[in-house]
Order: C-alpha cells, then sequence, then structure tokens
C-alpha cells in the first residue's frame, strides 16, 4: 500500500498553485496527519489525492505508479483509497444505515451474501453493529460519522483519508473516533488524518506533514514534529499540552493522556510511601 506525491503542485486557476512542489510519503507512517492552518491546502491536497483535481504539476503515485484519471481508473483507486468527508450528511444519501453502507457495493455488483458479510465487518469495526437496521434522521452527528466511515471501510479500501474527524463530537464521541482510528491501523489499513485538533493528532498519529500556504514546512514523527515551538508558530498551530508540559515543566514526555495520568498516580503513590 503505497499513495504518495511527487513534486505536485496543484491550483484552481493556470498561473496560481494552492500547493507547491510537495513530496509526500503516506507510508511512512500507519496513521499520517496533514497539518496547517486554515487556507494551507488540507482540502486541495486530500481532493487531488482522490483524483478530484488535476495537478497543474508533478503527479499522485499509487503503488508507485502515476494514478489515471479516467473513469474505470478513477474508480479502481477510489475503491483502494477512500475518503470520509469532514460533514458525513455529505456522505450519506439513504433513509437507512443498512442500505446506504450497502450502496456502493451493489453498486459494483457484489452479491447480496458478500454484501451482507461485508456490512457486518465494517460496522464491528466502528462499533456500529446497533446503528444497522437505525434510520438514519435518528442518528447522532458522532454516529453518522461511524456509519460513514463504515460506507469508506466496506469497501475494504487499503488507505482511509479522514477529514477533521472530530469536528463537532463531544468528548465522548472524540475517545470513540480515537478508538476507531486505532481499530483502523491495527486491522492493517493506513489512515491519513486531516485535522485542527493538535491534542488528538499527537495521540492517534505516528508520522506528521506540516504545512504552511501550501509549503511543506516540516515532516517527521510526533517528536520531531512537535517539539519545534517555532516552526509551529510559523505555521499558526500550538504545542499538544502534554509537550508543553514536557518542555516548560520539565515533565517527561508522555505520549498519550492515559499515560500522563497513569505515571502522576505512580509517582503520587511513590512519594505517599514515602512519606509513611
Amino acid at each position: 500500500m503505497s499513495l504518495s506525491t511527487s513534486d505536485l503542485s496543484v491550483g484552481y486557476q493556470r498561473d496560481v498553485a494552492v500547493l507547491h512542489g510537495l513530496n509526500l510519503d503516506f507510508s511512512r507512517g500507519q496513521v499520517t496527519a496533514i497539518l496547517g492552518a486554515n487556507g494551507c491546502g488540507k482540502s486541495t491536497l486530500f481532493m487531488t489525492l482522490l483524483g478530484i483535481l488535476k495537478p497543474q504539476s508533478g503527479e499522485v503515485r499509487w503503488q508507485g505508479q502515476p494514478i489515471g484519471y479516467g473513469k474505470k481508473d478513477l474508480r479502481a483507486l477510489r475503491q483502494r483509497v477512500s475518503m470520509v468527508f469532514q460533514d458525513p450528511d455529505q456522505q450519506i444519501f439513504y433513509t437507512d444505515v443498512e442500505s446506504d453502507i450497502a450502496f456502493a457495493l451493489r453498486n459494483l455488483g457484489m452479491s447480496e451474501t458478500v454484501i451482507a458479510s461485508r456490512i457486518e465487518q465494517a460496522l464491528a469495526l466502528v462499533d456500529g453493529g446497533a446503528l444497522k437496521a437505525m434510520p438514519v434522521q435518528y442518528l447522532s452527528h458522532g454516529q453518522k460519522k461511524r456509519v460513514a466511515i463504515a460506507g469508506a471501510l466496506v469497501l475494504e479500501a487499503d488507505m482511509l483519508l479522514l477529514d477533521e474527524p472530530t469536528a463537532g463530537l463531544d468528548p465522548a464521541g472524540r475517545s470513540q473516533m480515537m478508538a476507531l482510528i486505532r481499530r483502523i491501523s491495527e486491522s492493517g489499513r493506513r489512515v491519513v488524518v486531516s485535522s485542527h485538533d493538535i491534542d488528538f493528532i499527537y495521540e492517534v498519529c505516528d508520522y506528521l506533514y506540516v504545512l504552511s500556504k501550501g509549503h511543506l514546512l516540516a515532516e517527521g514523527t510526533r517528536r520531531e514534529v512537535f517539539l519545534q515551538p517555532d516552526m509551529l508558530t510559523r505555521a499558526g498551530l500550538v504545542q499538544p499540552w502534554l509537550v508543553r508540559l514536557h518542555q516548560e515543566l520539565g515533565y517527561p514526555l508522555y505520549e498519550s493522556e492515559q499515560a500522563f495520568f497513569d505515571g502522576a498516580r505512580h509517582a503520587h503513590g511513590k512519594q505517599h510511601k514515602e512519606a509513611v
């Protein structure tokens, strides 16, 4: 599974580029983040990766080969690379969950036996088995997001593009999304996440690209990227709170909120024993 870009430049007008000479390789991490302030080109990049937009120069590569833009080529690409939009209502068209998830498979002419099996598997992965028979109008925003993701997973795509997956979610929904992305990555699929939720990105992503005005400003692991406060400021971003605790107060650099509280409990227990 290899999705990458080579010297990719994209614009909506012939002489005005939105993305400038990007060289990105989404096989470097299991869950890759695209970070940047509004207007940095994240949405343009996602639409280009799916073949919705064509480059002004450079190319998008799938499995080492430039993608084609004919109907057959794009249809094949989008069975392997699926996208879930920020607003799930842009992707959910049917009035019940099961029919909506089955739509793409029926369009491909698959048997009802295969369709039923894939729906069960996709809903299990998003912890959505109880949603199967529910009318879409009764779903919460978070439940709709999970259904939209199931609709992408049902194609058994190798790579999933998630645009602002935590937008509009309450804290419980955010935690569910974090667990969901981990399950998807553990199933062997790669995930690319575009998000403004810095703390969420810090916990779920293992490789990051930082964009600023369509240019690649930085890339690397979480530590390599988030330990550069000056660079993040130039990109219009802030450090995750766990990284700030480390750099400003000298705490260990915990990789998750749970690890931080586990460490704090351990330290508190040790101090209590010493005091006794």
